[in-house]
């Protein structure tokens, strides 16, 4: 079946039953749910004598969709957390890590081979330790070690897959720092983002014609050709959740680059190969509540574009703040990624290249 035969599983939920067995887009639709799951499971997070041994730093210990949550975390609130937060993507944890340090140990299976290494330093170290997951052996090591820990019941996400955990994920880090005393968010944030994430994703689901949705239209303009995903400041790392969602699920090489870092380098090297303009296609969020400076850069990126012939398109986030600019590039993102993996006529869920290296390596 070519791409363009396969256009119409865009309009008729019931041809999905073959493509999406293990209902990826039923956890894009779920997006709100998961929020207020965690909100309302909060309470299982306690911190004890906080006073007496202060947090003086956080190191988040995560890899692939098990850190997005604390990439998003990271540069959302850089204005307002109370103290450095660093993200550990690695077997070892850095040596500044000591008893003033909050380790979060975030893995959504459980398993993570690089997780349960920090785990044991960390313990090593004497460092303050909680825990995010659904399972595994994190789990069991943070019941057995009495951690803080925010242990998934991930009912809103019938794919089971991390990237599509992506809400849990990122309102776990909230409630987990937000306990610790390092962070402010009460329900009135919370009421605001599922207000907005319940208004998009009803504008984005399926039966909603390509004219008048917008993640359709952005899985039509990826379709053989490598999305690149363009934005700035607060959005880097709801930027960075939206590139693996679109390797994972399309199985596409898709990227992402931050304003202004890339008017320094990046515009030069699009001058070769000269293919560029045939497979390459640049998306641009533009925010009201960027820096002007970085606000204009933006616009100036897209017309230079435009002078070497690469397509590409502006997306205006439209809501009022950051937190909910946030989840609307997310949730936009989720659907759009989804259907491109759909109009490829691929199962979303499914990551056999993941899974044979993972295999080799455990040989």
């Amino acid at each position: 079946m070519t791409n363009q035969q396969n256009a119409s599983i865009l309009d008729d939920r019931s041809q999905l039953a073959t493509i999406d067995p293990d209902q990826a887009l039923a956890s894009a639709e779920s997006l709100a749910d998961q929020i207020n799951q965690v909100w309302q499971e909060r309470a299982q997070v306690r911190f004890e004598n906080l006073d007496n041994t202060p947090i003086k730093n956080i190191v988040v210990a995560g890899m692939g969709g098990s850190a997005l949550g604390a990439d998003v975390i990271l540069h959302l609130f850089k204005d307002t957390l109370a103290v450095p937060l660093y993200i550990n993507r690695d077997y070892q944890l850095p040596d500044f890590v000591d008893q003033n340090t909050l380790v979060v140990l975030s893995s959504y299976s459980g398993n993570t081979e690089e997780t349960l290494a920090c785990a044991k330093e960390a313990k090593i170290k004497q460092a303050r330790i909680a825990v995010i997951s659904a399972g595994g052996e994190l789990s069991k090591i943070a019941q057995e070690n009495h951690y803080p820990a925010f242990l998934i019941d991930a009912k809103f996400n019938p794919s089971q897959q991390p990237r599509m955990a992506v809400a849990y994920s990122i309102m776990a880090f909230i409630v987990i720092l937000s306990a610790a005393k390092l962070l402010d968010f009460d329900e009135h944030h919370l009421l605001e983002i599922i207000d907005l994430v319940n208004q998009r994703t009803e504008a984005l689901k399926i039966e909603n014609p390509q004219e008048k949705n917008q993640a359709k239209l952005l899985a039509f303009l990826c379709l053989e050709r490598r999305p690149i995903l363009v934005g700035a400041e607060f959005l880097e790392g709801a930027l960075h959740t939206a590139c693996n969602q679109f390797n994972e699920n399309a199985k596409i090489f898709a990227d992402y680059k931050i304003i202004p870092e890339i008017n320094h380098h990046l515009l030069e090297g699009l001058s070769f190969p000269k293919n560029n303009a045939l497979n390459h296609f640049f998306i641009f969020f533009q925010s009201k509540l960027y820096h002007p400076r970085n606000h204009k850069r933006l616009e100036l990126t897209q017309q230079f574009l435009e002078k070497q012939g690469i397509d590409s398109i502006l997306i205006n986030l439209e809501s009022e703040n950051k937190l909910t600019q946030v989840f609307e590039l997310i949730t936009l993102t989720t659907f759009a990624n989804i259907y491109l993996a759909f109009l490829e006529n691929i199962n979303p869920c499914p990551i056999p290249s993941v899974d044979w290296f993972k295999e080799q390596l455990s040989k």
